[in-house]
């Protein structure tokens, strides 16, 4: 390494990387924009940058980073492999304090300090806010610390920087309207969104962001328009074009087009059985909605448990462990899921910070809720969500993902006959989202159950106008 002539390039967007390889500054960038575009070609163009330089600092940095994206325990060895070759090639060939800072960042991350983590990417940004690498990084984590402020303002406070000659500036807005949309700001979400899918049409976070909004504000319709028009862009992308699928069942579910979701899942939605935490998310949150309005789903639960079981002591996010343990606790695996909730409070006394809180408080007392429900144990799914449900957004997810912790409570509440809780309940979510077709149902059969007939025929008309709404 020693013979390598050292060199300080720059990226399309002007911020210094150090390498020796002449090509790999040029192969990163294509790297970073197919990520931020959930492209197939991610790996192939980091490899080539890595090719170019095998000492690449920043290479090494992002290899581990997209390791650590895929929140599986076993790759954790590679993660430190990429670490120790980031810091081998800083010490022997230099680097600047941003890619240092990088590194910290990395190795935070790898020892589970998400706050570590953040505030060395926050650093980052403060003198390059064109590190869209870091902008993203910190973007993503924000999200799962379910903290929508910061998922906004992490990219608003470097807006400054970016204008509509800065490559790169459309996925900048397309990540700027998914967090005015999780503030709840739907009219500059859609405004900005759009826009941003002006200016790049592949941007599919983009695209995403704009079904949010249609789907928050119960805009079906132009919701399911939204997604066939753009179809032809999503559709070629990773695997995120199965959460986009997702979001369809879900703008069909209102319209109890059940057999329409259930081709969309067994022709797109599973249509691979994957085991990255993404797709099962989908897929079990998708299949519990079903089966709570009273949908035979079948035997679709037996792959995901098994999935779930290869990954329920990962503990790398505890939303994608609530997931897990819906496919568990679904599909009967009673030990299993036992067992899955000791391993996450043992995971929770041997951590610090927010991974002990995050699991100690919220995640393992949510799964134990999942598995009671299951279990026809609904009032003590009661007990256990109630006093929390407004912390359980701090597992991450989106306000839409998030959905269905509350939904659990709401329908352990009906089941448990614990009808006053249940009506002040649906009592609140009618007036947060007036447009949702499943909450005057429920709240339909709610007051139905409390001899309020006045009460039960009004929500029952609501419902059935939204739908014949819906429909025309």
């Amino acid at each position: 390494m020693s013979e390598r002539t050292i060199a300080t390039q720059n990226d399309r967007r002007n911020v210094p990387y150090t390498t020796s390889g002449e090509d790999a500054v040029r192969h990163f960038d294509d790297a970073i924009s197919s990520w931020l575009g959930f492209r197939r070609e991610t790996d192939d163009h980091l490899k080539l940058a890595l090719k170019a330089d095998p000492d690449f600092l920043m290479g090494h940095v992002a290899r581990g980073y997209f390791m650590k994206l895929f929140a599986v325990r076993a790759l954790d060895g590679r993660v430190g492999e990429a670490i120790t070759a980031a810091k081998q090639s800083a010490l022997q060939g230099g680097a600047t304090q941003r890619e240092r800072d990088h590194i910290a960042a990395l190795s935070a991350w790898h020892r589970d300090d998400w706050q570590g983590a953040l505030e060395s990417w926050e650093k980052i940004l403060l003198d390059n806010p064109l590190d869209v690498l870091a902008l993203k990084l910190a973007y993503h984590i924000y999200f799962y610390l379910g903290d929508a402020r910061n998922i906004r303002d992490s990219v608003a406070r470097v807006l400054y920087a970016w204008n509509e000659d800065t490559p790169g500036h459309g996925f900048v807005l397309g990540m700027y309207a998914f967090g005015l949309e999780e503030c709840g700001d739907y009219t500059n979400a859609e405004a900005v969104g759009n826009r941003a899918v002006e200016i790049n049409p592949a941007d599919v976070w983009a695209i995403h962001a704009v079904v949010h909004v249609l789907e928050m504000q119960g805009r079906h319709r132009e919701g399911t328009d939204w997604l066939k028009t753009s179809e032809k862009t999503w559709i070629n992308c990773n695997n995120f074009a199965n959460h986009l699928w997702w979001h369809g069942a879900l703008l069909l579910m209102d319209l109890e087009r059940y057999h329409a979701v259930l081709d969309g899942y067994d022709s797109r939605i599973r249509a691979e059985e994957t085991d990255e935490y993404l797709d099962i998310v989908n897929a079990a949150s998708l299949l519990w909605r079903l089966e709570e309005t009273g949908i035979d789903v079948g035997g679709r639960w037996v792959e995901l448990a098994d999935k779930a079981e290869a990954h329920a002591r990962d503990h790398k996010l505890a939303f994608a462990d609530a997931h897990y343990m819906m496919a568990l606790a679904a599909d009967g695996r009673i030990e299993s899921a036992e067992a899955m909730i000791q391993s996450m409070t043992a995971h929770a006394k041997a951590s610090e910070g927010m991974t002990a809180t995050i699991y100690g408080e919220i995640g393992a007392p949510l799964c134990a809720a999942f598995l009671a429900y299951s279990c026809g144990d609904f009032d003590r799914t009661v007990e256990l969500l109630r006093p929390m449900r407004y912390d359980l957004r701090y597992i991450g997810g989106s306000a839409a993902q998030q959905d269905i912790f509350q939904r659990l409570l709401v329908s352990a509440a009906v089941r448990a006959g614990r009808l006053g809780i249940a009506r002040s309940l649906m009592s609140e979510r009618s007036a947060d989202r007036p447009s949702s077709v499943w909450n005057w149902r429920t709240y339909a059969r709610v007051l139905a159950a409390l001899d309020d007939e006045p009460g039960a025929v009004a929500a029952w008309r609501k419902a059935r106008d939204l739908v014949a709404g819906l429909t025309l």
